[in-house]
């Protein structure tokens, strides 16, 4: 299987080791990893694509290329540069730094890898891992995905719907933060809301006197209801969520064509 690889921490980044192994272990001895994971690190930038400028690309080593751009932009550069005539047949990113559940989903560059791959019509995870006490002060706080992410793959690959709807189907996994021998198994979680959680802006001031804004984000530790990701990983679950690019509030159709057509 050929595969590839990216991110949104950096191509520098310790979860993307642990990932390049992940993948490794699921191409097997005739397979084929690529990386392509931005320069510098691109978290929060969502679905992003460099459309208004150009993606600088370098080759760093042996099928491992640094993109100064978006996770997004690296996927197009593994499809359609770097792979190209052989492209890949599944596409990972991650594993993120912190979790890319509840309303993270949204924000994380990590999750717009994996929405750009299924657009291009390519089986697709994210994988991220929740950092919290249980796991923050380990020597290995990526523990539990380094050592349950291989199966966790192999279980999608095996078992996961896979369909080649217009908007098709990929997935979101987070690793709970505890080391890998309190990990519970999986749940099939739908996205959460963490109440009262949003991001914000802080101002400061520079010593050259100008005032500059620094987004801030809120308690992440917060139940969002059961059968949900966060709430999965907090009781020390890795959630599997199924996603798709279509942002339709479907509920709300037959509704509002009676009221307005």
């Amino acid at each position: 299987m050929r595969i590839l690889v990216t991110n949104d921490d950096g191509i520098n980044a310790p979860g993307l080791q642990v990932l390049e192994a992940i993948a490794a272990e699921i191409a097997g001895p005739q397979g084929e990893v690529w990386v392509v994971a931005p320069a510098f690190e691109q978290s929060g930038v969502g679905h992003k694509i460099s459309y208004t400028h150009p993606t600088m690309i370098a080759q760093m080593g042996p099928r491992r290329f640094a993109a100064e751009g978006s996770p997004a932009d690296c996927v197009l550069a593994g499809i359609y540069d770097v792979m190209a005539g052989a492209g890949p047949e599944l596409v990972l990113s991650g594993v993120n730094r912190g979790n890319n559940a509840g309303e993270n989903v949204l924000y994380s560059g990590t999750i717009g890898a994996a929405m750009e791959a299924a657009l291009q019509g390519l089986p697709a995870v994210a994988l991220s891992q929740f950092y919290g006490p249980g796991n923050a002060d380990l020597d290995d706080p990526f523990d539990a995905s380094a050592q349950h992410g291989a199966a966790t793959v192999r279980a999608l690959l095996d078992n996961g719907l896979w369909d080649d709807a217009a908007y098709r189907l990929f997935y979101n996994v987070n690793f709970p933060p505890l080391p890998a021998a309190g990990v519970k198994g999986l749940k099939v979680s739908a996205q959460g809301f963490r109440p009262d959680t949003r991001f914000s802006v802080e101002p400061h001031q520079a010593p050259s006197g100008r005032r500059f804004l620094w987004a801030k984000g809120g308690a992440q530790a917060v139940e969002t209801g059961a059968g949900t990701d966060v709430s999965a990983n907090m009781a020390g679950h890795i959630s599997v969520t199924p996603l798709r690019a279509d942002l339709t509030a479907h509920d709300t159709l037959g509704v509002l064509r009676d009221r307005l057509e």
